[in-house]
């Protein structure tokens, strides 16, 4: 299974299309499968949050998916964030956890891809399509609209800020693939690491990313840009892997998968949350709804996992849903 470059999201029914190439239907309007007993699931958003559903398109033989983070909690933990579809435009919307409610706009842009919070809650990194370009900005994650551009001219994904905020990584789309940048908020310096996308950082040397192998299988790897250590963290011959999230305590990976169903002779590929210690041991998939769920993200507290999925609407509208970790 190949994963897709970073393209913009696709909106609500236009998901359904891909199906229809194999003769096959989903109902989603079943919210769980007896596979995912135990996670407790929680619908967060309403269908009125227009909750930006990632590019899926299927083909016979695999799955390709947008990687980019759409889902976010805040540091403090009291807020989910999300890029929400509206008007022909996509944004970064956030609103209460515990006291639900409107969400409100971050972002007043035209074709946000994906975003992140700053280690303190201040900010809210985005990249922006922009014509045949993307680039990173930044923006107040309270009041938000006023926005710092940051990088001009490539095609650069998923930024996110060094825990101590003195650089800000991201992934450039050049001619041979994905590769990991960095900006130094100081003196405005770009340096370039190694191959890669999707970027989660450990500390200021230290990221996992997602990678490609010679197959076209997304692996998540671990990079340690002091020693020039490589390590790949998870991989498998016949699934793809993106988007790593840590857990709060460092001890656990969540991240998207592919998966597929076989029924009466036929496969049908979708995506799925998996979770794996730090050192990729340990693997589980965590959902096996038919819908696609992706871009997991963690609770503060390490108790939740958050994402996105079209299951619980018979529309197969997108939303945000939350279970329960399995592990602690």
């Amino acid at each position: 299974m190949k994963i897709t470059n970073l393209k913009p999201f696709l909106l609500g029914s236009l998901l359904l299309l891909p199906f229809a190439l194999f003769g096959q239907t989903v109902d989603y309007s079943v919210v769980s499968v007896p596979e995912e007993s135990g996670l407790e699931l929680v619908k967060i958003t309403a269908d009125n949050d227009q909750v930006a559903m990632p590019l899926v398109r299927r083909t016979r033989t695999g799955i390709n998916w947008t990687t980019g983070k759409i889902v976010q909690i805040s540091p403090e933990g009291d807020r989910l964030a999300f890029i929400s579809a509206r008007s022909n435009t996509s944004n970064v919307f956030v609103k209460d956890i515990d006291r639900q409610g409107s969400s409100i706009q971050r972002t007043s842009r035209t074709a946000v891809n994906d975003f992140s919070f700053s280690p303190d809650g201040q900010y809210i990194l985005f990249s922006e399509a922009m014509g045949r370009t993307s680039q990173v900005f930044q923006t107040d994650a309270s009041q938000g609209f006023v926005c710092r551009q940051i990088t001009s001219g490539g095609q650069d994904y998923s930024p996110v800020y060094v825990p101590d905020m003195s650089k800000i990584f991201f992934s450039r789309q050049e001619t041979r693939g994905f590769s990991l940048w960095s900006y130094d908020v100081k003196d405005n310096f770009l340096s370039s690491y190694s191959a890669g996308l999707n970027p989660c950082m450990l500390d200021g040397n230290t990221a996992l990313c997602t990678r490609m192998n010679a197959e076209g299988r997304g692996e998540i790897w671990k990079i340690d840009f002091s020693t020039g250590i490589e390590e790949c963290i998870v991989s498998d011959l016949n699934i793809s892997f993106s988007t790593p999230s840590v857990s709060p305590d460092g001890r656990w990976l969540v991240f998207t998968g592919g998966s597929h169903l076989d029924n009466a002779g036929r496969t049908y590929w979708n995506t799925d949350i998996y979770l794996c210690r730090m050192d990729g041991t340990g693997l589980m998939q965590l959902t096996y709804h038919a819908a696609d769920d992706l871009s997991p993200a963690w609770s503060k507290d390490g108790r939740y996992i958050y994402f996105i999925s079209q299951r619980g609407s018979a529309d197969a509208i997108a939303n945000i849903w939350r279970i329960t970790c399995p592990v602690r």
